[in-house]
């Protein structure tokens, strides 16, 4: 071996007792000094001769004994499929960055210009070929060396990427035009809860072995609503397989071919230099743009290796056989075991509690965390642990606010863990539906009694749905679900939204109204997912849902005449599907019950008929629909029931005519809820006639 390779090198590479680096070192060294023998010879360098190339080979072949394991490049050329002419041009270019002498001899060579495709052809014998640097050829690929496109080929100077340079000394770090687009995944701290839970521990054995069995790559697509879980899972496959995990948004691929490629190349290269898999994150890719799809399709197509994508819903990938498995938030049992552990020495004073927020909520571990941390606070730690002890937060928080959001006001530990629960689902839901803020109670009601008790009995369902199907087993006999599925119908302003308003307040949930003339799409498929986003979010807040206008996508039942109507049916289904397995309470509304189908309306578990109210049900909907603050003077209740306008209606009556008292600056007197209820006539383009509108009787 040639003295001036040695000369800047640090004392620690030539220790008689190397470390893996060190001799990983040497053994460059010694390959790049067979390249500069071999240039010496052939150039008539003085002194050079084949005497010096075999001793520089002879060192090299030590060298290589003395590795603990393969080196860096000859794994890299294995890899890539590199020749050994093309390893002998990667070894030129990362001989000049890796030596100076070195780089001075190839300056001389080539007049100043370092490493050139010509001299590394006059160093290759039979084994050099033109091929070895075509855009297709793995150097070239695989971007392993530069070539500078301002000259000719045979001319150009040639570079190595730095990346690479620095993979073949033994350095690991993550590419710097990666780091835009790719970043470790980084896991949440469990605070205190370790490992997985059973269900996603089988899962993660399961990618484990079938990634083995495909040679430690394969495409994994990981399906359900548990956005940590899928994380976890993953990262726990990776750690098994031996493999680091790095997180790429979907949202950031490139669009155009070109820098689509790039990035795909420079990932799989990546990955082979870190010994990483790749988790790519497309829960949040929108549905409706398809050129965010086609380049996330045409990723996950043309790149090789470890790949785990995470989304809702399955995605058809051509030319792959990806394993795919749905990952759900954790079991009721584990959610259950999840809650003792977090809670600690709290559990012991929540009696109870546990079995009432696993079966009315679904949560994940930093769901639940997050939920046991609000316990910390002060206002709760001053509430006592022993308040909590046969605490029912849900029935105090309805009685003390209605079912009003009280996660501020919370007076017990239960009732704190109850509304962080509430809570959790909010971020989700608040962009796919309109939340209403429970403000009534069952006073606010006026129907007939069966229709009380059919809401009463639908509280009740909702309350003990854990308790009948799941410990007295009812859950086993039952076909469809246990989801609480209820259609309110009946004209408008009756009540119906007010009915889901009392309904949430009772049991202490949140209530969301979604409108299904929005969630309807025209394209096929698009439907299933909009309805698919928004039970999927409500799923951890167990809120009650209040579905809008089901006249949009009910109706009789279609002789299916083309795809369209097929498609429609089978929007139905699904929407009734998804209320069957929803934990919480989903209800539709609509004002023509004659146009819906009598074979959709046998899956809903209650029917509520909401009647015109008569006149006895509207004057006390007027006694009631006044408040106490309000200033009045004598007004005529039979007078005002004699209007033929429902509870809604009339509330705006009353508003109207507080506003036109306000603006007279007295009390409301008759003259303006007349006043007012002409307005709202013309409104609905009824005429105000003299039966309602005339004077006392």
């Amino acid at each position: 071996m040639s003295a001036p390779l040695y000369r800047d090198l640090p004392e620690v590479l030539v220790a008689p007792h190397p470390s893996p680096e060190e001799s990983n070192q040497r053994y460059l060294v010694a390959a790049v000094a067979v390249l500069r023998a071999r240039l010496e010879a052939l150039y008539g360098v003085e002194g050079a001769d084949q005497d010096r190339v075999e001793a520089a080979r002879d060192a090299l072949r030590k060298a290589a004994a003395a590795l603990p394991g393969p080196a860096p490049l000859d794994t890299l050329s294995a890899t890539f499929g590199l020749s050994a002419f093309e390893c002998d041009i990667l070894l030129l270019c990362a001989g000049v960055e890796l030596d100076g002498a070195f780089g001075d001899l190839c300056r001389a060579l080539t007049g100043g210009r370092g490493v050139t495709f010509s001299l590394a052809l006059s160093l290759g014998g039979d084994e050099a070929h033109w091929s070895a640097l075509t855009p297709g050829s793995a150097l070239r690929e695989w971007q392993l060396v530069e070539v500078d496109p301002r000259e000719g080929l045979t001319t150009a100077p040639l570079r190595i990427d730095e990346r690479v340079l620095h993979h073949l000394t033994g350095l690991r770090y993550l590419d710097a035009e990666l780091a835009g687009f790719v970043k470790p995944l980084e896991l949440p701290d469990t605070g205190g809860v370790h490992g997985l839970v059973p269900s996603h521990a089988r899962a993660a054995a399961s990618i484990v072995r079938r990634v083995e069995e495909q040679g430690g790559r394969g495409l994994i697509q990981l399906a359900g609503p548990d956005e940590d879980g899928k994380r976890r899972v993953a990262g726990e496959a990776a750690a098994r397989l031996g493999m680091e995990l790095y997180l790429l948004p979907a949202a950031l691929l490139p669009r155009g071919a070109a820098e689509l490629h790039r990035l795909t190349r420079l990932w799989e290269r990546e990955a082979f230099f870190s010994q990483a898999a790749l988790f790519v994150d497309a829960e949040e890719l929108p549905a409706g743009d398809p050129d965010r799809t086609g380049s996330l399709v045409a990723f996950l197509e043309g790149i090789r290796g470890l790949v785990f994508l995470a989304t809702r819903e399955r995605l058809p990938v051509r030319g792959a056989t990806p394993v795919s498995l749905d990952v759900g938030r954790p079991t009721a049992a584990e959610q259950a075991s999840l809650w003792r552990a977090a809670l600690g020495e709290w559990g012991r004073s929540l009696n109870g509690e546990v079995d009432r927020l696993t079966s009315h909520f679904d949560l994940d571990v930093p769901g639940i965390q997050g939920a046991v941390r609000r316990l910390d606070e002060p206002v709760v730690r001053g509430a006592g642990k022993a308040g909590a002890a046969g605490a029912n937060g849900a029935d105090r928080t309805s009685k003390r606010s209605g079912g009003s959001e009280t996660a501020g006001r919370a007076t017990t530990p239960a009732e704190t863990l109850w509304n962080a629960c509430r809570l959790q689902a909010r971020p989700r839901l608040d962009h796919l539906a309109r939340r209403i803020e429970p403000r009534v109670g069952w006073e606010a009601l006026v129907l007939p009694e069966l229709q009380m008790q059919t809401l009463r009995s639908i509280a009740a369902h909702v309350r003990h749905r854990a308790t009948v199907h799941g410990s007295w087993g009812f859950e086993a006999d039952s076909h469809r679900g246990t989801g609480i599925s209820a259609l309110f119908a009946g004209p408008s302003g009756t009540g119906k939204t007010m009915a889901a308003e009392v309904l949430a307040a009772e049991l202490a949930l949140d209530l969301y109204v979604i409108d299904l003339s929005q969630v309807v799409n025209k394209y096929i498929g698009e439907t299933e997912k909009n309805l698919a986003r928004v039970f999927d979010a409500a799923e951890r807040g167990g809120a009650v849902l209040l579905f809008d206008e089901a006249d949009a996508l009910f109706g009789k039942r279609s002789e299916v005449k083309d795809s369209h109507d097929r498609y429609a049916n089978i929007e139905v289904s699904y929407l009734l599907q998804r209320m069957e397995s929803y934990r919480g309470l989903a209800i539709l509304t609509t004002n023509m019950k004659s146009a819906l189908d009598d074979a959709f309306l046998r899956r809903l578990r209650f029917v509520v008929t909401f009647p015109f109210p008569g006149v006895v049900q509207r004057e006390e909907i007027w006694r009631r629909i006044l408040p106490e603050k309000l200033p009045v003077g004598e007004l005529d209740f039979p007078r005002l029931a004699r209007l033929t306008v429902a509870g809604g209606h009339i509330r705006n009556i009353a508003l109207n005519a507080a506003f036109l008292a306000a603006d007279a600056g007295g009390v409301v007197e008759m003259d303006h809820l007349m006043a007012a209820a002409r307005v709202e006539y013309a409104k609905l383009e009824r005429p105000f006639t003299e039966s309602e509108g005339g004077g006392r009787r």
